[in-house]
């Protein structure tokens, strides 16, 4: 049997969330080409595309537009889960906040301030993912 594999805790959490965030990240995605009408990839073999240029010109374009809310839920998700790395001894911002309530007795303020943190990462992603939207939505625009 060989000595027992040791993974850094690091490495564990980014594994554990990407694992369960890829399998959620590939549904949103299934379902978007399944949004697509078949009569998409047929008016890029009339127009004498290639499968890969078709995909790249006509389907993904509307596949942004039509995943980008899944995805940004799952972002969003994601920032929020990120807590749970804790739990295998990773240092995050709940953990830190749990070390300093013990210490300091003022779960209050620590707790609040830890609040205020995700808010904050929350409030910053959301700006972010509304300009990737406007960005996807730009054709859509200028109509």
């Amino acid at each position: 049997s060989g000595p027992p594999v040791e993974i850094n805790a690091f490495v564990a959490g980014v594994i554990a969330l990407s694992v369960v965030f890829s399998a959620y990240c590939s549904e949103v995605l299934l379902s978007a080409f399944r949004a697509i009408p078949k009569g998409q990839y047929e008016a890029g073999d009339s127009l004498g595309l290639h499968r890969g240029r078709t995909l790249r010109l006509i389907v993904l374009p509307q596949l942004v537009r039509i995943a980008l809310p899944g995805l940004t839920n799952l972002w969003m998700v994601l920032l929020k889960d990120t807590s749970y790395v804790s739990i295998i001894s990773l240092t995050d911002i709940l953990r830190q906040t749990s070390v300093a309530v013990r210490v300091t007795k003022e779960p209050f303020f620590f707790y609040g301030l830890a609040c205020c943190l995700y808010l904050a990462l929350a409030i910053l992603s959301s700006f972010l993912l509304v300009y990737v939207e406007r960005w996807a939505k730009r054709s859509e625009i200028r109509r």
